[in-house]
């Protein structure tokens, strides 16, 4: 939500689809996710830039390989870093910018398929909750972004936020993020 706040047009384009898909008296339901684009270029991009684990579970390698020029030796211990690759120029341009239109129209997934963006991890000790979790995330921002207009309290300017972040295990924003939620109200209801 803080990157939305951030980025107002994001936001708006985002809701402008759920909305238009979902009339305002309906329910998001689990059959509509796959309708909304910028809702999950959105998701895409925010689990690139911040994912939720930086850095997966450890993988032992069974034998002497070579990749990009490192020798790394069979029963070496490796770790992927899924924070470096959100933000590698090699992947993407302006890494470190918010932009989910990169995945509008792009066949880049966060399943576990593509190298280029893996926050739940990949192959046979990927995240077994990878469904739900992907599922839950995109129910509860279509729904937010549905139900919802959000802006930051009187007086609080976007540029003021502080995205600094808590390094750990889990990674989440040192400062929490205020809203002040306007419920949206279809004009048959008004």
């Amino acid at each position: 939500m803080t990157e939305l706040i951030m980025k107002p047009r994001a936001m708006r384009q985002a809701q402008a689809k759920v909305r238009r898909i979902i009339p305002q008296r309906e329910q998001v339901l689990e059959k509509d996710l796959h309708q909304f684009d910028c809702l999950n270029a959105v998701i895409k991009e925010t689990f690139c830039l911040h994912p939720m684990v930086p850095v997966l579970l450890p993988r032992e390698s069974i034998q002497d390989v070579t990749i990009d020029g490192y020798e790394i030796p069979a029963k070496t211990q490796v770790f992927g870093n899924v924070w470096k690759k959100g933000r590698d120029p090699k992947s993407w341009e302006n890494p470190e910018e918010f932009n989910p239109d990169r995945f509008i129209g792009c066949d880049i997934d966060f399943k576990g398929q593509d190298f280029e963006l893996l926050p739940f991890g990949a192959g046979r000790i990927g995240c077994p909750g990878i469904a739900l979790g992907a599922v839950t995330i995109e129910l509860a921002l279509a729904w937010l972004l549905h139900r919802f207009d959000w802006e930051l309290p009187l007086g609080v300017r976007a540029e003021d936020l502080d995205l600094t972040e808590a390094y750990g295990i889990t990674m989440h924003k040192i400062e929490n993020l205020v809203l002040v939620a306007k419920p949206q109200l279809h004009e048959s209801i008004c």
